[in-house]
C-alpha cells in the first residue's frame, strides 16, 4: 500500500469534469427573458435552498443552478437542481402548499 498524500493536489475541476461548466455564467432564453445561468459545485454549496422547479430542499455539498434575471436584482436569485432547470419548460407551475392543505 503506498502512503497516504499529505499535500493537496492540483486545483482545478474533479476528474471527468470539464472546468468551465462550473462557476462561468452563461445566458438562458426563458419565458421570453434572459436569464444568468451559473453552475455551483457541491464543494461550494454550503446551505439549504428550496429548489422552485419541484419544491424540494437542496442540502448543502449537492451540486446545483444558481440563476437570475438578466435586468433582475440580487434578491431575485433561485437555487435549482441541475435537472430541474434543464426541465423547466416540461413543468407545470406546482402551487406551494402543504400536504393537509385543501387543493381549491
Amino acid at each position: 500500500m503506498s502512503p497516504r498524500r499529505n499535500r493537496p493536489r492540483a486545483s482545478g475541476p474533479p476528474p471527468g469534469v470539464r472546468g468551465a461548466d462550473f462557476g462561468i455564467e452563461r445566458t438562458d432564453l426563458w419565458r421570453g427573458e434572459e436569464w444568468v445561468v451559473r453552475r455551483i459545485t457541491g464543494g461550494a454549496a454550503a446551505k439549504h435552498y428550496r429548489c422552485p422547479g419541484c419544491d424540494q430542499e437542496i442540502p448543502p455539498g449537492v451540486p446545483h443552478v444558481v440563476t437570475w434575471p438578466r435586468a433582475g436584482a440580487v434578491d431575485d436569485r433561485r437555487h435549482w437542481h441541475g435537472a430541474c432547470w434543464n426541465a423547466r419548460d416540461r413543468r407545470g407551475v406546482r402551487p406551494s402548499r402543504s400536504r393537509n392543505a385543501p387543493r381549491y
